[in-house]
């Protein structure tokens, strides 16, 4: 093993050292929506990658014991909504276990092939599943782009140290 200059001190991998590493990685924050059996279904991610340009493809993870994840398995289309940091109630309700994520305050609509879109968010896109990837306890959406509007007002929403903030000049 090659030592790191500066280092004395690590940890073997595990669960919790994946989780302390990644709380010091800033990422941007999505919500993933999608038509379910009994209702519009929807979770907060930070883990939405742009994966081609040509075609357009995202990917995003979820957890196979997600409440999202059965009509995520199912669904053939799916919408990825970008949060502005006007949006951190939003980002908390679709993160929260058992909220009513589509109920007021919530503002949505159905939008094409069915999947509800957020209202007054910074970007959204209506996509196509193309693909499911196991990955440990969850699966790797791939899905391509199909139509969407990046035209919305204001900043990202950013997740850094367990908590959603903004950016800052």
């Amino acid at each position: 093993m090659t030592a790191t200059p500066g280092l004395t001190a690590f940890q073997l991998a595990s669960p919790d050292l994946l989780r302390s590493v990644f709380r010091r990685h800033a990422a941007g924050v999505a919500v993933i929506t999608a038509g379910g059996e009994a209702g519009p279904v929807g979770f907060t991610a930070t883990s939405l990658t742009s994966v081609s340009a040509d075609p357009p493809l995202i990917s995003f993870g979820i957890g196979t014991g997600a409440s999202s994840w059965p009509a995520i398995s199912r669904t053939g289309h799916v919408g990825v909504h970008i949060l502005g940091e006007h949006q951190q109630e939003l980002a908390a309700t679709f993160a929260r276990s058992g909220a009513d994520r589509f109920g007021p305050p919530t503002a949505w609509h159905e939008g094409p092939e069915g999947v509800p879109l957020l209202d007054d968010v910074l970007a959204w896109l209506v996509c196509r599943v193309v693909g499911r990837v196991p990955a440990g306890d969850h699966r790797i959406v791939l899905a391509e782009v199909v139509l969407g509007d990046p035209a919305g007002a204001g900043r990202p929403l950013l997740y850094h140290q367990g908590r959603f903030s903004g950016l800052r000049d």
